[in-house]
Order: C-alpha cells, then sequence, then structure tokens
C-alpha cells in the first residue's frame, strides 16, 4: 500500500528495470526509455504510456487497519495500470525496423522475466511495502492501439497490465480500545 504517489512510482519501476536490462546493449544511455506518449516521444526510443488505470475489483480489501491504539484507516483502492510500450529507434530506414524488432523482444523477455516485481526494485513509496505487483500482457486490438496513436502513423506496442497496485485511503475512524471486559459464567445441570 502506498499515497497517491503510487502510480507515478509504478512508472518510475517499470523505467528503471528496463533501464537496467536494455542499456547499453540495445539502447546506448539510459535517458532513452521514459514514460511518454507514443506520439509525444521527445528524445525517447523506448516510451511507456499509462493509457488505463482500472479498479482491480479481484484484490478489493475490505477490512480496515489499525493505525496506533485508537485509529483505524479505511482500506485500500486496488488498482491495475495498463501501458502501452512503444520503440522509436533512431537507426538508419534500412536497419529500423530490425532494431525495433530486437528492442520489442528484451522488453517481453524482461517482462517476463520479472513478471512479479518485489523488494529492491520497487521505486518511491512502494519500496518501504512487502507488495508483489505482477506485470502480465494485455490484449489490445490494433484498433484501439491505433487510437492511441492519434493522427500519427501507428508504431508496434505492446501492451501491459501491472498491478494491483495499492492506493491508501486518507480517511481515518477513531476507536477505544477495550479497557474493561465483563464474562458471566453460568454451571447448568448435567455438566
Amino acid at each position: 500500500m502506498a499515497d497517491y504517489t503510487v502510480i507515478a512510482d509504478v512508472g518510475n519501476t517499470l523505467v528503471k528495470l528496463l533501464r537496467e536490462h536494455l542499456t547499453p546493449k540495445l539502447l546506448s544511455q539510459p535517458e532513452a526509455i521514459g514514460l511518454a506518449s507514443p506520439t509525444d516521444k521527445g528524445d525517447f526510443q523506448l516510451t511507456l504510456f499509462l493509457y488505463s488505470i482500472q479498479e482491480n475489483t479481484e484484490n478489493r480489501r475490505t477490512n480496515m487497519i489499525g493505525r496506533g491504539t485508537d485509529t483505524l484507516q479505511y482500506p485500500p483502492m486496488a488498482l491495475n495500470l495498463v501501458y502501452l510500450v512503444t520503440c522509436h529507434s533512431a537507426s538508419e530506414l534500412a536497419t529500423r525496423s530490425f532494431d525495433e524488432h530486437r528492442i520489442m523482444g528484451k522488453v517481453m523477455q524482461v517482462f517476463h522475466d520479472h513478471a512479479v516485481l518485489r523488494g529492491s526494485i520497487l521505486q518511491g513509496a512502494l519500496a518501504d511495502t512487502n507488495e508483489a505487483i505482477r506485470i502480465t500482457p494485455q490484449p489490445i486490438t490494433l484498433e484501439n492501439a491505433v487510437s492511441l496513436f492519434s493522427n500519427t502513423p501507428y508504431k508496434l506496442s505492446l501492451s501491459y497490465m501491472v498491478g494491483p497496485v495499492y492506493l491508501d485511503s486518507t480517511r481515518t475512524k477513531q476507536t477505544t480500545r477495550v479497557a474493561e471486559a465483563q464474562f458471566k459464567l453460568e454451571e447448568r445441570e448435567g455438566n
């Protein structure tokens, strides 16, 4: 569970993971990988674009969380984050597609090999949690993928769902501890 920064922290975690595994062999600089729309990529050669945030109802939590002796925090919201990964090779036209295919193959390999993110790879507020965040391929129709490239030619892209990610609630409820308990024992006939 994490504060409102959890969505940005997941993005930074994915970027860090890809930077560690794609540079310098496939991309010369770690800064060539970043969070951006595939149509507004700037100098990035590999972009991750968060195009959908969905509530994860399968992992919804309903139990209040104890915070100290007299406070309960409302349960977090479980989310799935869906990213579009797009390669924008700067190679010459003759080798551009080949380079993009190699890079996309490596992205798929990295996400497959690190299908569950936990521990030291997690960034920001996620680093202090024991959460296990899954990366799974997310089918996307060509029509939906093309719609994400408003007025620009479509480029080969991958779609991945990342989650569950837990967004903490800021709502709390004051409680009082049980200070005294009374029990009454009765003896029954026949026992």
